[in-house]
């Protein structure tokens, strides 16, 4: 009977991607072209027997949609995010990244992406206000009685979602692009928001790639810990590279039930499988014109200011570079990730050489 554990587990996780999966289309994103991921990574992990899947981010959609103005901007940042990730897992320096950093400035990175995220949900709900403020507080009641995310973000998404189409009749257009089942070359473009977009789409990968993977790998009960952080990075790029080029939504490393499950590779390959289905299918687009962007508000709220920030800050502060990982957790929430890392690692390796070590 392992079989129906490993599919009940990976069912968990597809009803905690397609609220994701949503979110995707209402930045414009296909989703059709993004079953080319689920696909590609499902091979991967069954050919080298990994137990990390790949998925619809909250973190990245957030980040990719704040940074870029539109579709083609966004898609050029994840191309440039992952072109910068293919190298990292190829010549394998994603721990040596850390290694030089330290854990606490990247704690403080990570923190700071936390704070972008709950400001992201507020500017959400201010636009809509009917399904942004009912997602936030059926988010807030539901994660305070379960304290489970997978639960919070269903019952938010469905619940504003519900609260918008009978309260004020919503149903969403959604662009040609987004719904058309077929694939459309889109050539990446080069300016100021894809640069900054990309680094910083890199520099919350490389954190959430070494938390999030690490975190599935611990889940498994298996030591040491069996996720290959140089494959899952190399995996995760190669498949958002795939996508982009063809208008496609960003998928990226998540902490996954699957890996508790009795067989974890194969609960993962189900998992992204059924993923492709629903999205080859075309059946997430038929699903997403009665969800409003706004109805992942709460989600995103919870998931920044109760789950990522609390746990890094308190990593940040923690050791003798506080300082500094204060500092970069401010620069990221203001600014970007990218911004906010690379003024960490210059105050870090700046102040001792003048004499001001923190």
């Amino acid at each position: 009977m392992h079989w129906l554990s490993d599919l009940i587990a990976a069912i968990g996780v597809v009803l905690n991607g397609i609220p994701q999966g949503i979110m995707a289309m209402t930045l414009g994103f296909a989703v059709f072209p993004t079953t080319f991921s689920f696909v590609l990574a499902s091979a991967v992990n069954g050919a080298f027997g990994s137990v990390a899947p790949i998925s619809f981010q909250a973190e990245s959609l957030a980040l990719t949609g704040n940074l870029g103005d539109n579709t083609r901007e966004r898609t050029s940042i994840i191309f440039g995010g992952s072109i910068i990730m293919v190298i990292i897992g190829l010549i394998g320096t994603l721990t040596k990244i850390v290694d030089v950093l330290g854990n606490n400035i990247m704690a403080g990175m990570m923190a700071g992406v936390g704070i972008m995220l709950a400001k992201i949900a507020i500017n959400m709900s201010r636009k809509e206000q009917v399904a942004g403020w009912s997602s936030i507080g059926l988010a807030i009641i539901t994660y305070l009685l379960t304290k489970d995310l997978v639960w919070t973000i269903t019952i938010s998404v469905i619940g504003s979602s519900l609260v918008a189409v009978y309260g004020t009749h919503y149903r969403a257009e959604l662009p040609q692009h987004v719904v058309e089942r077929r694939f459309r070359f889109l050539k990446p473009i080069l300016n100021v928001h894809v640069v900054r977009g990309a680094l910083s789409l890199a520099c919350l990968n490389i954190g959430a790639n070494i938390s999030y993977g690490l975190i599935t790998g611990q889940m498994t009960g298996i030591k040491p810990n069996p996720v290959d952080l140089n494959l899952l990075t190399s995996t995760q790029a190669f498949a958002d590279m795939g996508t982009s080029l063809l208008g496609g939504a960003p998928v990226e490393t998540i902490i996954s039930a699957t890996a508790s499950a009795p067989e974890p590779v194969i609960a993962g390959i189900m998992m992204m499988l059924i993923m492709a289905v629903i999205l080859f299918a075309g059946w997430l687009p038929k699903i997403g014109k009665y969800v409003p962007s706004a109805s992942i508000a709460g989600f995103l709220l919870i998931l920044g200011a109760v789950v990522i920030f609390p746990e890094n800050a308190a990593a940040a502060m923690h050791g003798s570079n506080s300082v500094i990982a204060a500092l970069t957790l401010v620069v990221t929430a203001v600014v970007d990730p990218f911004t906010g890392l690379m003024t960490g690692a210059v105050l870090k390796f700046l102040l001792p050489l003048i004499g001001l070590g923190v």
